[in-house]
C-alpha cells in the first residue's frame, strides 16, 4: 500500500512540475510574439517626432537651432527671466522672447522638437545658416531676392508694411506721404530693404549713416540725431509703445508711398539652401495659420515687450 502511495505522490509531482512548466512556455512564446507586434507597429507607417527629425539634417539631436539678434522688439529682445514664456539663450544666463521666440515654439511644439536659441548679430545671421551653425533664422527677416540666393525660406510667417516713425510735433509728423519727408535727416538699420530700398525713395531725403540694430535706430530719433526713421509695422508699434513721443506715419494706400514687393513686406524663417525637408517641416506649421493667427500673437510680443528697448 505504501509503495502504491509512493508512485501515486510522484505521479502528482511530475504533473505539478509539468504544470508549471507549461506555464513559463506559454509565458516565453507570449513574449517573442509581443514583440513582434510591436515591430509590427513601428513599421506600419507610424512615425514618430524623433524619427521625424533624424531625417532632417542638423535635428538629429531633436533641437531646432535656431539665431536672432535678441534685440529687436517686438519679433525678439533679451529679458532677465522667464517670464512670458521667455526661453534660455544658449551660453547665457539670459533669455530670449518676442514674436519669433513665440512663432518658433509653435513649430518645435508641432513638430516634437526642443527649441535653441543663439544670440548674434544681424549680420551674422544669413553666413551663419548657411554654415549651418545654427538650423534656422526666425529673426523678422524679408524674404528679399537676394537673401533667397543665399537660403531658401519657410513662410512667410508675419505680413510687414513698410512705414515711418518720426516724434510727435516735428515738422514731420503731419506727412501724408513720401515727398513730405524730402529734407529730412533719416536712417534705418543696416543691411535692411529700409536703408537700402525704401530711403533711397525719398526725394532730397538726407540719409544718415546705418543703425546697427533696431535699438540703436530708434535712440537715433529719440535723441534727435536724425528727423525721422524707416522700419516695418511691428518695429514701428514697438517703437511707440516704449516710445510714446514718437508717431508712426503709414501711407498705406497712398499714391505717394513706397514702392515695394513682395519680398520686402513677406517675413520668413531662413534655412540652409537645399534642406527642403527642415523648410517642409516649418512649412507644414505655418501653412496651418492664417493673417489674424500672425497679427493675434504680435499683439500679444507687443503687449509684453520690456518698454526699454
Amino acid at each position: 500500500m505504501k509503495k502504491i502511495l509512493s508512485v501515486l505522490m510522484v505521479l502528482a509531482m511530475m504533473l505539478a512540475m509539468t504544470a508549471c512548466g507549461g506555464t513559463d512556455t506559454a509565458e516565453t512564446t507570449a513574449a517573442p510574439t509581443e514583440a513582434a507586434n510591436v515591430t509590427e507597429a513601428a513599421g506600419s507607417g507610424e512615425t514618430t517626432a524623433a524619427q521625424t527629425a533624424a531625417a532632417i539634417p542638423g535635428l538629429e539631436d531633436g533641437v531646432l537651432t535656431i539665431a536672432m539678434e535678441c534685440a529687436y522688439a517686438p519679433y525678439n529682445w533679451t529679458q532677465s527671466d522667464d517670464s512670458n514664456g521667455a526661453v534660455p539663450i544658449k551660453d547665457s544666463t539670459e533669455y530670449a522672447n518676442g514674436y519669433d521666440v513665440m512663432i518658433a515654439k509653435k513649430i518645435c511644439e508641432a513638430n516634437g522638437w526642443e527649441l535653441e536659441v543663439v544670440r548674434t548679430d544681424w549680420d551674422s545671421l544669413v553666413p551663419g545658416v548657411q554654415t549651418g551653425i545654427y538650423d534656422a533664422v526666425i529673426a523678422g527677416q524679408s524674404m528679399t531676392p537676394d537673401r533667397m540666393e543665399q537660403v531658401d525660406f519657410a513662410g512667410p510667417y508675419y505680413y510687414a508694411s513698410i512705414v515711418c516713425v518720426t516724434k510727435a510735433g516735428s515738422a514731420y509728423a503731419d506727412a501724408k506721404g513720401i515727398s513730405d519727408l524730402s529734407g529730412g535727416t533719416c536712417t534705418a538699420q543696416i543691411a535692411t530693404v529700409w536703408y537700402d530700398s525704401m530711403l533711397p525713395q525719398i526725394e532730397g531725403a538726407q540719409i544718415q549713416t546705418a543703425a546697427e540694430t533696431a535699438p540703436a535706430m530708434l535712440m537715433a530719433l529719440e535723441t534727435g540725431t536724425v528727423d525721422f526713421i524707416c522700419t516695418d509695422m511691428p518695429t514701428a508699434m514697438g517703437a511707440v509703445a516704449a516710445y510714446p513721443d514718437m508717431v508712426i506715419l503709414d501711407f498705406t494706400g497712398s499714391d505717394d508711398n513706397f514702392v515695394a514687393d513682395e519680398g520686402d513686406i513677406n517675413i520668413g524663417v531662413s534655412v540652409m539652401k537645399g534642406n527642403t525637408a527642415l523648410k517642409d517641416a516649418i512649412d507644414s506649421v505655418l501653412s496651418t495659420m492664417t493673417v489674424d493667427d500672425f497679427n493675434a500673437i504680435m499683439d500679444e510680443a507687443i503687449s509684453v515687450q520690456p518698454l526699454s528697448e
